[in-house]
This record gives C-alpha cells, sequence and structure tokens, in this order.
C-alpha cells in the first residue's frame, strides 16, 4: 500500500510540474484570452491516458505499479479539471460567452477524442 501511495505521489508531482511549465510557456507565447495552457495539458493528458491504458493491456498487465504511476499518478497530476472549470467561470464573468462555448465544448470533445486515438493507437 505504502509503495503504491509513493508512486502516485512520484507520478502526480512529475505531472504538475509538467503542467506548470506547460502553462507557463502556453501564457508566455499566446493570448490568454483562451486558457490554451489548461486546455493543452489536458488535451495531452487524455492522448497519454488513452496510450497508457492501451499498452497496460499489452505490456503492463501484470505490474499494476505502471498503472498507478503514469495513469492514476502523471496524468492525474497532469491534467486538471479543477483549472478547467475555474477558468470557465473566468469567462463567463467577462462575459465571452463564445469563448466559454468553444472552450467547454472543445475540451470535451477533444478530450474524448484524444483519449480514444490514445487508446486506439495501441491496439
Amino acid at each position: 500500500m505504502i509503495k503504491n501511495i509513493l508512486l502516485i505521489g512520484l507520478g502526480g508531482g512529475i505531472g504538475s510540474i509538467a503542467r506548470y511549465l506547460c502553462q507557463r510557456w502556453f501564457m508566455a507565447n499566446h493570448s490568454y484570452s483562451f486558457p490554451w495552457g489548461t486546455f493543452a495539458v489536458n488535451f495531452i493528458g487524455c492522448f497519454l491516458i488513452g496510450l497508457f491504458w492501451g499498452l497496460s493491456f499489452k505490456s503492463f498487465d501484470s505490474n499494476e505499479s505502471w498503472k498507478l504511476f503514469l495513469m492514476t499518478g502523471l496524468c492525474g497530476g497532469f491534467t486538471t479539471f479543477s483549472a478547467f472549470t475555474l477558468e470557465g467561470i473566468g469567462l463567463l464573468k467577462e462575459q465571452k460567452m463564445a469563448l466559454f462555448f468553444t472552450y467547454i465544448a472543445a475540451s470535451v470533445v477533444i478530450g474524448l477524442l484524444a483519449t480514444y486515438i490514445g487508446m486506439k493507437i495501441t491496439k
């Protein structure tokens, strides 16, 4: 149990640092009226979790540790639903309705598509 908690914590820490760096890069290089940083990490994280899920049935079957580290830890720390909702509320408060609906719809649709593609690539 302690080993699993440490694996999740290590993966989550790495994922959180990667998310921070990715979001900072987008803030420095793109207009921030659309939350590109959170959009990108959620899209990439969805793709990665689909990829890891697909690979887990080929090469990680007997190693639950890799699933915990990569999927629960790394992807869980990298993606962020709470920032997604906060930035959505921010767009509403700024009365940017078109951007709000674009952000919400694109995040959900592209996230689902990215997870599916990640899973399909491994089959």
